[in-house]
């Protein structure tokens, strides 16, 4: 039984060998990979075009495919061409070697200046490589590199692909690369040598040709000829014969308004290193055949000289210095900061509430006195620089931020009023000297939500920026701004307007700051006029629209609707601070108390029209042409009215948030109606006050003549009259100008409560710039930063002409208008900006740097000069270009003048030591064939050799079809590099 039992026991272990491996499965997904491309089949595309390698475009696409569990990325690079017709396919031989085997003989496109390095190797169009996915992976182990061409092979085989396929391996720095390529009948493989030593017997002509040789290893005697391309490059890196124009600027030279030959409100340019650090010049033979031609390790036909192509690059400095980058850059640094400016220039408690106590002691003798304000006269020497007097008990003269020359100076750029003898009047406070509104500045600052460029708060971001960079960095930017604050103080207690900003309401089309400005001024122009004793001109207090018929025409859409007239001047709504129930009232009192008192007496009755017909009528501005009061016939006369209250567009916005919040609400609506109707009942109670006897209608013809409707009709003798009425939406009931106008009282102008407080509206505005960090500040005024720049750029620009940097601009014109117009922009997009400013400014930079060196203004033939100008600015925008004439051109003969230059000054301090003038004498004088070893010292040994042998020979038999052979050589300093393909 146990016998019996063993063979039931035994276990047969079964092999299944139709289950693929992870091999097979690898093969497969490379094949699937071509056949979604598809690159499979015979692709026959046009003979290449001379320089099309740089001038084409280059597409690729990628995709991943995994050996077990390691990774590949597979990538197909081709340059895009025009398919060729179907028929041409058709007529296309079975035989025909593939199209990137053709390609390898092509000399159209040799050396070109950018491409993958494998198209500059090898010539090709189109190849498919496999690299490791993982920029830290590398194929290193011979047997991984056999099956990874071993699976290219195959997949090459099974698809029928044309396409040259590549595996890179070992690690990606040595750009190492193994392929094939297969055809009807054909195969090549690419391979390649990369050694850090080069051996001398490679390093010219003569030992390459017998490797290319003995690799053939053709059966024919004697052996077809070679085909040569040489290519050798000289660097220049020695500049010293043009020393680089642009210098640091002189700090100490600020005083006198100048800042190292820099004037005030005008930003530096410039970099502050030669931005063009290396000339590569390529002298290139590019149809040479063996025998021609001598290069071993004795003697060279290769002079330079002699080369029949030149071409020219140049390698730009990494991120050099530039001074409007590194300008703009220092300032937006400030962005970021914290520090409040009490906290970074110290404050001293027992100062500070001494002031305090001085200005109300001050506020209270001016209640009390009558007398009017006494005008010192504006100067430098009196203004009050009490940051000053402070940091100085404070913390000692010697540390403060700005000294008084630097500082003196700031203040007069800033407020040139201040050297003049007469106190300022309105008509010269303003700057009026703004761009006309079409002009592209106007448009810049429109965009920006800057300032105008002729304007304080303009003038005095660049002056926070210049003493950031040049003197005491955020020390000195809160030093000054505490001064510009003090003077703005100055100048509302004293009625000296501020210079620089344009009459009229704040301009909500600028920066915050800016609009600020303009409010602080509106508040000094209503203080003037009061202090003096008059009231302002009509022109300022009447909108140019009061006189004629429709001066107060509009469609209004509401009863809460303002004057039309005010919504053009940018008004949206009035401030609703001026709208209250306040027992504190503020009133221009410029008649005597006993009128006063007999008006106010007689407006305080409630009567109706015959008693108000009583009052003695005030306020008239002058008649409205020949309208007349509806019930007694007398002249309708227009007012004088208030002035409608100004608002930045921070007021606006609160002011829209208290109105929103009141709700939808009936008794809401009504308070949002009376809030907003603060400047029609003013209106009303002038009109009352010039009109005695008036009536709603009489207001309505003249406030909103399209709400009242005259009709002709027949009275009762059978004339045609006019008879008038309100509109229907001055009919409805409880209506806001129907309850307004019962309430309104008698009242001119001048003894209303005022609409806008100047008093508190500008305590509020001087507290605001009080309260600004630097931070803040540099926030508010980087628009206005960038806004220069652009202006600098474009006015550097125009200098030389460059088409590409036109483009930037306007790129970056485009770019700044979105990201600045909307408030608190992200510093992301603020830094991106100011790197394309730089980088802007670096180009510029280069092309004067070109210029320089090959002297386009010495040239005294205008046709040179403009072939230079255009090499100049070839260089800037292509990667290479071609020197016309070679060595013997106009441009040639210039950089053989720089090598001459760069070669004598390394061989004179090399040998100055040890040479005596005899002996160099001698060698000047020396005999011909020393001469002929000279010229060639003109230039320093090539800093790259690249070769480019080319035959097409039958192999491995006599017999065998002669298909094409290549090899390509560089040699460097450090790197020899052989890419070969055989058949």
């Amino acid at each position: 039984m146990a016998a019996d039992s063993e063979p039931e026991s035994e276990v047969f272990e079964i092999t299944d060998f139709t289950t693929a491996s992870e091999w097979e499965r690898f093969i497969s997904k490379v094949e699937e990979v071509l056949n979604d491309w598809k690159l499979i089949g015979n692709s026959v595309g046009k003979p290449l075009e001379k320089g099309i390698f740089t001038s084409g475009t280059w597409e690729e696409k990628s995709d991943e495919i995994s050996f077990a569990d390691f990774k590949f990325s597979v990538t197909h690079h081709y340059l895009v061409q025009e398919s060729t017709d179907k028929e041409a396919k058709d007529e296309v031989l079975e035989d025909v070697i593939p199209q990137p085997m053709q390609d390898l003989l092509c000399m159209n496109n040799d050396f070109p200046p950018r491409a993958h390095c494998l198209v500059r190797w090898y010539g090709l169009r189109e190849f498919v490589v496999i690299a490791p996915a993982a920029n830290n992976d590398a194929v290193l182990s011979e047997s991984k590199c056999n099956l990874l061409l071993s699976s290219v092979s195959i997949a090459l085989g099974n698809t029928g692909c044309q396409v040259p396929l590549f595996v890179q391996i070992h690690h990606k720095w040595r750009r190492m690369y193994v392929g094939e390529c297969q055809g009807p009948g054909v195969r090549t493989d690419f391979e390649m040598v990369h050694l850090r030593k080069v051996p001398n017997q490679y390093t010219h002509l003569s030992g390459l040709l017998d490797i290319f040789k003995s690799k053939i290893g053709c059966p024919l005697t004697p052996l077809p000829p070679v085909n040569i391309a040489i290519r050798f490059t000289y660097v220049l890196q020695d500049w010293q014969q043009y020393f680089w124009p642009q210098q640091p600027p002189d700090i100490d030279a600020l005083v006198g308004g100048e800042v190292g030959g820099l004037e005030f409100g005008k930003l530096p340019f410039g970099a502050c290193e030669d931005p063009i650090s290396e000339l590569h010049l390529a002298t290139t033979w590019p149809h040479l055949t063996e025998g021609i031609i001598v290069d071993n390790d004795v003697y060279s036909d290769l002079d330079p000289m002699q080369a029949p192509h030149w071409s020219v690059r140049v390698r730009k400095a990494d991120n050099p210095q530039c001074l409007l980058g590194d300008f703009v850059t220092e300032f937006f640094k400030i962005c970021r900061r914290k520090e409040s400016t009490d906290e970074i220039l110290g404050r001293s408690t027992f100062e500070e509430e001494g002031r305090e106590i001085a200005d109300i002691t001050h506020a209270l003798s001016k209640l009390t006195e009558p007398a009017p304000v006494p005008i010192h006269k504006l100067s430098v020497s009196n203004m009050v620089h009490t940051a000053k007097k402070k940091i100085r008990k404070h913390r000692g003269v010697e540390e403060s931020p700005l000294n008084n020359d630097v500082l003196n100076t700031i203040l007069l750029f800033l407020f040139p009023d201040a050297a003049s003898e007469k106190p300022l009047d309105g008509t010269s406070s303003t700057d009026n000297s703004n761009p006309p509104l079409e002009s592209e500045e106007y448009n810049l600052y429109n965009q920006f939500k800057s300032a105008p460029s002729d304007s304080l708060t303009y003038k005095l971001a660049l002056c926070l920026c210049m003493i950031n960079f040049y003197h005491g960095g955020l020390k000195g930017v809160a030093h000054l701004w505490q001064e510009f604050v003090l003077e703005m103080r100055f100048r509302w207690e004293n009625n000296f307007l501020i210079p620089g900003l344009a009459s009229g309401p704040p301009d909500l089309r600028c920066c915050l700051l800016h609009q600020k400005l303009q409010m602080l001024n509106c508040c000094i122009e209503r203080k003037k006029a009061r202090d003096e004793g008059r009231k302002t001109s009509p022109s300022d207090n009447v909108t140019n629209t009061y006189s004629g018929d429709a001066g107060k025409s509009g469609d209004q859409l509401g009863p809460d609707n303002l004057r039309e007239t005010d919504k053009d001047k940018g008004e949206v709504g009035k401030s609703w601070d001026s709208w209250s129930d306040s027992e504190e009232e503020f009133f221009e009192c410029l008649s005597d108390t006993e009128e006063l008192k007999g008006n106010g007496q007689e407006s305080g009755k409630k009567g109706g029209p015959k008693e108000m017909a009583s009052l003695k009528p005030e306020g008239r501005l002058h008649q409205h042409g020949k309208l007349t009061l509806l019930h007694n016939g007398e002249p309708l006369y227009i007012p004088v009215t208030q002035e409608p209250a100004p608002m930045t567009e921070d007021l606006l916005e609160e002011q829209s948030e208290v109105l929103a919040k009141l709700g939808t609400s009936a008794e809401g609506a009504h308070l949002r109606a009376r809030m907003q109707s603060a400047c029609l009942l003013s209106d009303m109670e002038s009109f009352k006050a010039a009109n005695p006897g008036c009536f709603l209608e009489d207001f309505v013809r003249w406030y909103s003549p399209r709400d009242y409707i005259e009709e002709e009709v027949v009275d009762e003798k059978g004339n045609m009259v006019l008879k008038g009425e309100l509109s229907a939406r001055m009919k409805i009931p409880s209506n806001m100008w129907v309850e307004a106008w019962e309430t309104a009282k008698p009242i001119p102008a001048r003894r209303q409560r005022r609409l806008f407080d100047d008093t508190r509206e500008a305590e509020k505005v001087l507290h605001y710039l009080a309260v600004q960090k630097p931070a803040d500040l540099a926030r508010h005024l980087l628009p206005c930063v960038i806004h220069a720049a652009v202006l600098k750029v474009k006015e550097e620009e125009s200098l030389e002409n460059i088409s590409s940097v036109k483009k930037i601009i306007k790129q970056i014109i485009s770019h700044s208008s979105k990201v600045l117009h909307f408030p608190n922009p992200e510093d992301k997009k603020l830094e991106e900006i100011i790197h394309q400013i730089t980088n802007v400014e670096a180009i510029i930079a280069r092309a004067r740097s070109l210029k320089a060196k090959f002297g386009t203004e010495k040239c005294e033939q205008e046709e040179e000069k403009e072939d230079l100008e255009r090499f100049v600015s070839c260089l800037l925008e292509q990667p290479e270009v071609l020197v016309v004439g070679a060595g013997r051109g106009h441009a040639g003969r210039i950089i053989h003048k720089l090598f001459v230059n760069a070669q004598r000054l390394t061989e004179s301090s090399d040998e100055a030591a040890t040479m005596t003038p005899a002996e160099e004498e001698l060698k000047r004088m020396g005999p011909p064939e020393e001469k002929r070893q000279n010229l060639a010292a003109d230039f320093p040994p090539p800093a790259g050799r690249e070769l480019i042998l080319r035959t097409a020979v039958p192999r491995p038999a006599p017999y065998s079809r002669a298909l094409p052979q290549r090899m390509y050589s560089v040699l460097t300093k450090e790197d020899f590099r052989l890419a070969g393909q055989l058949m």
